[in-house]
């Protein structure tokens, strides 16, 4: 058994790579599926974000990562050397530091950001929901969600003010004079269009159109800020009225080409400033050849973040040692699910019942010869390996099969073993129990939502 992770990140991969390896919601239950057909996949959690595609999995025998790898190429038919420029691949104790330090948002290209405990809870429910979260994963995902949480209320990771959306303001006050006045046209009615407008409008932005494919959702989305609807085939034509156009749609390719937009600006003497935040991008880049018009996207963004993450980055310090902390706690666990360790336990334990017994038993029946006392502690060593050897030698056998661990970890439970289960004050992380999270938490803050 073997802890495996695959991804590329915004750190290892330009979003030209990254919008073609996305896991979409649709497509989950089919990936899972695939991916512990292989022999060498015990369990499987898939995190596909904007900015990231990881897969987290217990592997078996010899195949470990490459068989992940393999389901990555395959799944998306992608050239595995070419995959292979892009990936990192970690294995143990390192897949355990990596997946609390993203939960904790070390990783993400917002420092700090809340969006992503969420879409990890998500992406655990979904791979639970589908039969690919087993006892090493569940156990592993929700001690992340603690962690996440603990870097949260113990530091200060969060409260500086960075974000995606708030980048996106920071650049358009570099495009604009002045945001007071200006008219936003918001094309998608998700969370992170109306995170950006909502930043815009405290900024004094004046008018807000929304512009979304469901006429209920851009109405909705108008409402809130005073706005205005637009009927979507009105698209380009109410794209002239805009200062700032912000995209974010789910459209698995462009719905803004050049020609389209060098028509809704002709004529115009103002500049048009476009916050493209979709993955996959929603405009075509070839838009920003055209005069007068600027065009920003995910990896644009970046930059602007960088420049804010003073404070955040001397809290992250804080959160290793918290991750550090947690990492041992696992890996402690994790430890005691091999079947040596767990047999040697069982023995130990055993032959300490043993000996108090036979001590209490020899105590009763007063003054015996040593051969006497030589039989009885032959005869109780006896009983005690005979009563060990068939679930011992099943343990062994288990150590072989895809999903040996469950059987260990059955077997401590039974024996009574782990700490956690003898002395409740000694516990280490949450208890894992078979079934998902009841209500995921939802990101909290303004800047929340960073992919």
């Amino acid at each position: 058994m073997h802890l495996t992770v695959v991804g590329l990140s915004h750190r290892t991969a330009p979003i030209e790579i990254r919008e073609r390896l996305t896991f979409p919601e649709p497509r989950q239950a089919e990936a899972l599926s695939v991916l512990l057909s292989s022999p060498d996949v015990a369990e499987a959690v898939i995190l596909s974000t904007c900015n990231r595609t990881e897969v987290y999995a217990v592997t078996t025998g010899e195949g470990r990562s490459s068989a992940v790898v393999d389901f990555i190429a395959s799944f998306h038919q992608l050239d595995h050397e070419e995959l292979m420029r892009y990936l990192y691949v970690l294995e143990g104790e390192a897949v355990v530091r990596h997946l609390f330090g993203v939960v904790c948002s070390l990783d993400s290209m917002v420092l700090g950001e809340a969006q992503i405990l969420h879409q990890a809870k998500e992406a655990y429910e979904s791979s639970f929901d589908n039969g690919a979260a087993g006892r090493v994963l569940n156990r592993l995902f929700r001690q992340s969600f603690e962690v996440g949480k603990r870097a949260r209320t113990e530091t200060a990771i969060g409260e500086s003010a960075v974000s995606i959306s708030y980048a996106a303001v920071e650049l358009a006050k570099k495009v604009f004079a002045t945001l007071a006045g200006r008219t936003v046209l918001v094309v998608g009615a998700g969370k992170m269009s109306e995170l950006t407008a909502k930043h815009l409008v405290s900024q004094g932005v004046r008018a807000v159109l929304v512009a979304n494919r469901t006429w209920e959702r851009a109405v909705d989305l108008a409402e809130r800020f005073e706005g205005q609807a637009v009927p979507y085939e009105e698209l380009f034509e109410r794209m002239r009225e805009a200062d700032i156009v912000i995209t974010s749609t789910a459209a698995p390719g462009f719905v803004m080409g050049r020609e389209q937009v060098a028509a809704a600006t002709r004529g115009r003497r103002s500049p048009l400033f476009l916050i493209d935040i979709a993955v996959p991008r929603d405009i075509d880049p070839a838009v920003n050849d055209l005069s007068n018009v600027f065009l920003y996207d995910i990896d644009d963004l970046n930059g602007v973040v960088q420049s804010n993450l003073a404070e955040r980055t001397r809290e992250a310090r804080r959160a290793e040692v918290i991750i550090e902390e947690e990492t041992g706690s696992f890996a402690r666990w994790l430890d005691s699910m091999e079947v040596v360790p767990t047999i040697a336990e069982i023995r130990a334990r055993a032959e300490q019942v043993r000996e108090e017994e036979t001590s209490r038993a020899l105590r009763r029946l007063g003054a015996l010869s040593d051969k006497d006392v030589a039989t009885i502690e032959a005869l109780t060593q006896a009983i005690v390996k005979k009563m060990l050897h068939e679930p011992t030698a099943r343990l062994r056998r288990s150590a072989g099969e895809k999903d040996g661990y469950s059987t260990v970890e059955a077997a401590r439970q039974l024996y009574g073993l782990d700490a956690e289960d003898r002395d409740p004050a000694r516990r280490h992380g949450p208890r894992v129990t078979p079934r998902p999270l009841e209500s995921p938490e939802q990101g909290g803050t303004e800047e929340s939502l960073g992919c």
